[in-house]
């Protein structure tokens, strides 16, 4: 038998646990839990507390089948009327008598330990017993074998229930008679009776069931006989007449069938529960003196002495039997005598009584193991709602627990066969031993510094075989039942994981996790990630008030809505102070952010800076979120809502600066605007679309986002719309099929518009706009100007005075959307305040203008120039770049001098911006007004910082009356494929 070997090994990987620390109440369980932590710990423990419960229940059933078939057959409540009915009575009276059994072991166990305690020295000395008893009938009966006959038909078993003579005729005085095996197999009792055609071609022979050590027999059992169920049990050798193929066999005659097929691996899981009790020691280590020295020496010993006597048992139980008999299941050719019973010296009674006696020892000892097993797991806290049975009686005996042991014995004392009930806990026992050794062998090859056993006759390969052969017996065993197993541990441990688990044992597991996320995180450093597997790793910057909650929590929800738990996620905030003031402060902020990620089912990590300003401290955030190669290449952050009524201005200050910055880092930006509106995840919009406006094409990202959102069920059943611009002169019927074309390459299922935007005059609001913005633009100058602002504020103005000059030029007083294309030389000499801050490429009149000195390519930065693509044809573009200076139209000039005297001075370059924003804001509203979700490009800010307050004000009129929007900026290296 192999049984022993994934035992011994599993017993050698226990100790060195055992020994590499104090082990408390849990055995087995502690071990694990400790080792591989509490989701493998908990599932595997409850696992093993199922095994130890069902084995409880199969030394019950063996107590009521040794009480009903030797001690007191007449107890029996099932009678069978013929010999098919007996397994089932027999089934019925186990279940009735293994109910009342069960009761009287719990109440026992109910009413305190140390009466198992003392019942089980004499418990062990009827063991002892029994085992002497047979090695002293084996012996005896090399010489002087007993008598115990069995009767065969040919070859074939008879069983003895029905007749007492084996033989088919008998002599009384001078008459031949027929005895009652004749009127079994025949019509009548007559000799001239029709008979059975086996019965009349073949003899009827007794021969000795146990013929004794020296008959040699052993050759004959040597190898395996497998049976098929409801099959006869012949003996091989015997002479026997057969009968034509196909002819079928009654079931009525007195035949002994076997009642199941039987093969090599259904044999293993019925023997293994016998060599499953090298936990019992471990399961109650807090009841233990020295668990550390009991628990190696005990186990080990055991092992070796119980594999010792199982396997002489087995050669000794071959080599005296015979085979027909050790396949007699329920002694039907023996009118059920116990065989081993018989070979035992001096008497049967010793092996039935000692057997009796063992199997309820056994049966106590699972009813007080168990409760304490499911004490120790309820006790630890990892899974919720077994916390109850983590209370007891005022001395600590698991009462509860005792209690749901026993209903969940009673379940395998209802399936009351044993051979159903012996491959389930085969299973648990199997795992929970290929757990341990897998325990043992993690934290060796860690090289964990705490694993420090005492025991030192372990190496880490002979844990790795133990849990092989466990996990190979298991499926050996039975595959269906392995699965089975296999998938209720891992349910549990899916339920640990996500329900509790908020456990740190410092456990092997964990440092097994570091192991693969260093080695994981120095792969991501060979090269960049291909552009099949981009997708946005975020770096959410959020706003925490003074009680550090977090102000926005509907950015935490897009998050979920928009990562759906994959790629890399980091929650960043900033807070303004020292390190050493603000320590608890932003703990405090980091557990809220946890807590709020945690509610909204973000996946990540949190990161709180304290910096001396929030403008560096966000900077720090871009530059060091991350870890190798797992950083972000996007970053989400909210709209400076009341940006106009900042004191200080610095809120608006710093939001352009991070578009600077992660224009610097070639990071991709997100910017949501009306966050407060977005909505949350228990909310389902039924209909609505998502609508994009794809005015520069950014490498596919805003294509990217709806996708990713209507993954969530949030957005799921919105519709995707996407929007471009064309003008006057574009083919717009050739645009639409381009781009979808396009979308059908991405695999993106969308509706396409194409929007034609006619050109216009500049109306009086765009005037009134542009005024307000350049009046508040000098009163910001004016409140914070320094000496040396000033300065620059006479050359500046100096400056302006020159460009008025230049701008009452006739060529340029026709203000258009379509802005002349200018030379390089022209370009060089255009003053920084003309710095277009809606660059023109972005602008729906003018989309294949290029932009002017100092400005940064839309959706690109300072990126390179192929980057960008334009959404409209190479056509255009070439046809726009050729147009010379437009003319200048009569009633352009009577546009100009009917305009307000204030309106004279005002930058000309702002004007045509603030128009473009206005146009296309107008153009959005009527097409998006009732769309869920807007995205469109984001417009790069001007490099000269005199112009961010205006970048701002054309942000805020391109994005008015619109619910909810995102402006998207793409960093310059996401692309999104078109191949598989």
């Amino acid at each position: 038998m192999g049984e022993p070997t994934p035992t011994m090994l599993t017993a050698i990987s226990m100790s060195a646990i055992a020994t590499n620390g104090v082990v408390p109440a849990g055995g087995s369980y502690y071990m694990i839990s400790r080792s591989l932590g509490p989701e493998f710990g908990g599932a595997v423990g409850l696992c093993f507390y199922l095994g130890t419960t069902f084995a409880g229940a199969m030394y019950i059933l063996g107590t009521i089948e040794i009480l009903l078939a030797y001690l007191f057959p007449a107890m029996a409540i099932f009678k069978a009327e013929d010999a098919s009915g007996e397994a089932a009575a027999m089934l019925n009276n186990m279940r009735v008598y293994g109910t009342c059994v069960l009761t009287c072991m719990a109440t026992v166990v109910f009413v305190g330990v140390k009466y198992v305690n003392k019942f089980a020295l004499v418990f062990l000395g009827c063991v002892i017993l029994s085992i002497l008893a047979i090695y002293a009938g084996v012996i005896k009966s090399a010489f002087d074998p007993p008598n115990f006959p069995i009767c065969l038909l040919g070859n074939r078993t008879l069983s003895r229930h029905g007749f007492d003579v084996c033989a088919k005729l008998a002599w009384e005085g001078n008459e031949t008679v027929t005895t009652r095996l004749w009127g079994l197999f025949c019509s009548s009792r007559f000799l001239n009776a029709t008979c059975d055609e086996y019965f009349t071609r073949n003899n009827v022979t007794e021969i000795q069931g146990i013929p004794g050590a020296a008959s040699g027999l052993i050759k004959e059992n040597l190898w395996s006989s497998y049976l098929t169920k409801g099959v006869i049990v012949e003996r091989r050798g015997m002479p026997s007449v057969g009968l034509a193929d196909g002819t079928p066999v009654d079931m009525d005659h007195p035949y002994v069938f076997s009642d199941m097929t039987s093969y090599f691996t259904l044999l293993v899981g019925i023997y293994f529960p016998s060599v499953t009790g090298i936990m019992a020691g471990s399961n109650r280590s807090g009841d233990l003196r020295d668990a550390q020295k009991s628990i190696p020496t005990g186990t080990i010993l055991a092992i070796a002495t119980t594999s010792a006597v199982y396997i002489s048992s087995v050669v000794l139980f071959g080599a005296c039997i015979e085979g027909v008999v050790l396949r007699d299941k329920f002694g039907e050719a023996v009118n059920g005598n116990l065989v081993v019973g018989t070979l035992a010296w001096p008497s049967p009674w010793v092996i039935v009584i000692g057997s009796f006696f063992s199997t309820c020892g056994a049966g106590l000892q699972s009813l007080t193991g168990a409760p304490r097993l499911l004490q120790a797991i309820s006790r630890d806290g990892i899974v919720p709602f077994l916390q109850v049975f983590g209370h007891g009686k005022a001395n600590g005996e698991p009462t509860w627990a005792l209690l749901l042991t026993a209903c969940i014995c009673e379940i395998g004392i209802l399936i009351a066969s044993l051979d159903e009930v012996a491959p389930i806990l085969s299973m648990f026992f199997l795992m929970c031993y290929m757990f341990v050794n897998l325990a043992c062998a993690v934290q060796t090859l860690l090289r964990t510094p705490n694993w420090r056993p005492r025991f030192r006759y372990y190496h880490w390969t002979l844990s790795f075989l133990g849990m092989s052969l466990c996990l190979a017996l298991m499926f050996i065993c039975s595959w269906y039942y392995a699965l089975v197993a296999m998938l209720i541990a891992g349910l549990i441990y899916k339920y640990i994981e996500y329900r509790g688990a908020e456990k740190e044992w410092g456990d092997g597991i964990r440092g097994l996790s570091l192991s693969a996320a260093r080695y994981a995180l120095l792969r991501l450093e060979e090269g960049p990630p291909h552009t099949k597997n981009w997708r946005p790793q975020l770096l959410v910057l959020v706003r925490v008030d003074q009680d550090q909650n977090v102000v926005h929590p509907q950015l935490l929800s897009l998050t979920s809505q928009l990562k759906a738990g994959k790629g890399l996620t980091i929650v960043g905030s900033v807070l303004e102070g020292t390190f050493l003031d603000n320590h608890p402060q932003a703990q405090r902020a980091e557990e809220s952010i946890r807590r709020l990620m945690e509610a909204e089912k973000v996946k990540g990590f949190c990161q709180v800076v304290i910096s001396s300003n929030l403008r560096d401290g966000v900077s720090h955030l871009i530059q060091s979120g991350g870890l190798g190669g797992l950083q972000h290449n996007t970053v989400l952050v909210g709209w400076p809502r009341n940006w106009r009524q900042k004191e200080d201005h610095q809120t608006w200050r710093n939001f352009i600066e991070l578009v600077r910055e992660t224009t610097a880092g070639h990071l991709a930006l997100l910017v949501t605007k009306n966050v407060s509106m977005f909505p949350g995840n228990p909310e389902r919009f039924s209909e609505g679309s998502i609508d994009v406006w794809w005015i520069v094409h950014d490498g596919g990202m805003l294509m990217l986002l709806p996708f990713l959102l209507r993954h969530h069920k949030v957005w799921r059943k919105c519709k995707m719309r996407i929007f471009t611009v064309a003008q006057m002169d574009d083919n717009s019927i050739q645009m639409k099929k381009d781009l979808t074309t396009f979308l059908y390459h991405l695999r993106i299922t969308a509706e396409v518009e194409v929007v034609e935007m006619h050109e216009s005059d500049i109306s009086a609001y765009t005037y009134e706009k542009t005024l307000v913005m350049e009046q508040r633009s000098q009163i910001l100058k004016q409140m914070h100007l320094t000496k040396n602002e000033r300065e620059r504020e006479i050359q500046s103005i100096t400056d302006e005075s020159r460009g008025s000059i230049r701008r009452k030029n006739p060529a340029n007083t026709r203000l258009r959307l379509n802005v002349p294309e200018e030379t390089a030389g022209d370009s060089e000499e255009k003053p920084e305040e003309e710095v277009q801050l809606i660059h023109d490429q972005s602008a729906p009149s003018c989309p294949s203008s290029s932009p002017s000195p100092g400005e940064e390519p839309e959706g690109e930065g300072e990126a390179d120039p192929e980057k960008v693509h334009l959404t409209w044809t190479k056509d255009k573009s070439v046809a726009e770049k050729n147009k010379g200076p437009s003319p200048v139209s009569s009633e352009g000039i009577k546009d100009f001098f009917s305009m307000k005297p204030e309106w004279e001075n005002l930058n000309q370059s702002n004007v045509r911006r603030m128009h473009t924003a206005v146009r296309l804001n107008e153009v959005i509203v009527k097409k998006s007004r009732d769309a869920k979700l807007v995205l469109l490009n984001m417009p790069g800010p001007p490099r000269n910082r005199n112009g961010d307050e205006n970048y701002m004000e054309f942000l805020e009129v391109l994005t008015e009356h619109l619910d909810r929007v995102m402006l998207v900026r793409g960093g310059g290296r996401e692309v999104i494929t078109i191949y598989s």
